[in-house]
């Protein structure tokens, strides 16, 4: 790493000694020791600009505080039927691991190739200002006509560091994704052609979208025991909000919109397509 990145680090430390005692607790919790590290994170993700870096993780930690993220963990969803029931409806899930040892995760994003776009956008903006340089690859798979079509238009306006990121692969992606990964880290929804990402059955731990997936039955058993100490509370649902998007993200969420918009009616319809 040469001087001028070494430089932008030690101003950036200098600027995060100053910041108020709550932003400190949650900064500490994000770097976990490593503080260096996680200010290179945020100084790539704005191209080494310090001012620019110290306003994301400033803006992150602020977004941390207002939605308790630094002890989503001590609270678990009780009864535990509940926690199923709101399990299922969430489909997200740990797969497995590549065979560089970085952790594969799974996201359904729904039927409609409309709520696709608006969760990409979602995700996709929470990931990118809040633990940036944390994702190697997003991989989208299982996509219909239309998302391809519509990704045609938008790759163009992404950021270069952004396109290197974001891969559409062919049908489940199965024969791709196996070059980085073995057969038993692969989401269930990659394993065979016209394996939907939508459906499960709960009894299916294979399923990396069931509460009776190791790494969610794992997950339910460490928030139990966090707040083992704590009080109780019982949640029917855990509200995360969605920070402001880049502006030139925005721009680009709008280009999707319209894509999809345009492509319906040329199709014949106003309320979206179903995949």
């Amino acid at each position: 790493m040469g001087a001028a990145a070494e430089d932008a680090v030690q101003q950036l430390g200098l600027l995060m000694d100053q910041v108020e005692a709550p932003l400190m607790r949650s900064f500490q919790n994000v770097h976990q020791g490593h503080p260096r590290e996680t200010m290179l994170r945020f100084l790539k993700a704005r191209e080494w600009n310090v001012s620019k870096a110290h306003k994301m993780l400033v803006e992150s930690l602020n977004w941390r505080i207002q939605n308790e993220i630094d002890s989503v963990l001590e609270r678990p969803i009780l009864p535990v039927d509940l926690y199923r029931s709101i399990r299922g409806s969430q489909l997200v899930g740990l797969s497995g691991y590549t065979k560089e040892g970085l952790p594969v995760f799974g996201i359904g994003v729904g039927q409609s190739t409309y709520d696709k776009a608006s969760m990409l956008s979602s995700i996709s903006t929470v990931d990118d200002l809040n633990y940036p340089e944390k994702s190697e690859t997003y991989y989208i798979v299982n996509v219909p006509y239309i998302f391809s079509a519509c990704w045609k238009v938008v790759k163009p306006l992404l950021q270069e560091r952004t396109k290197k990121k974001v891969k559409v692969l062919s049908g489940c992606g199965r024969d791709e994704l196996l070059q980085i990964m073995d057969y038993s880290s692969l989401p269930h929804f990659c394993r065979r052609e016209g394996s939907g990402s939508s459906k499960h059955s709960p009894a299916d731990v294979d399923d990396c979208f069931s509460p009776d997936h190791p790494f969610h039955k794992e997950l339910y058993g460490h928030t139990t025991e966090q707040s083992s100490h704590k009080e109780l509370l019982k949640m029917g649902s855990l509200h995360v909000s969605i920070p402001e998007p880049d502006p030139d993200d925005a721009k680009i969420v709008e280009v999707i919109e319209a894509e999809f918009h345009k492509m319906g009616r040329q199709n014949g319809s106003t309320n979206g397509h179903k995949v």
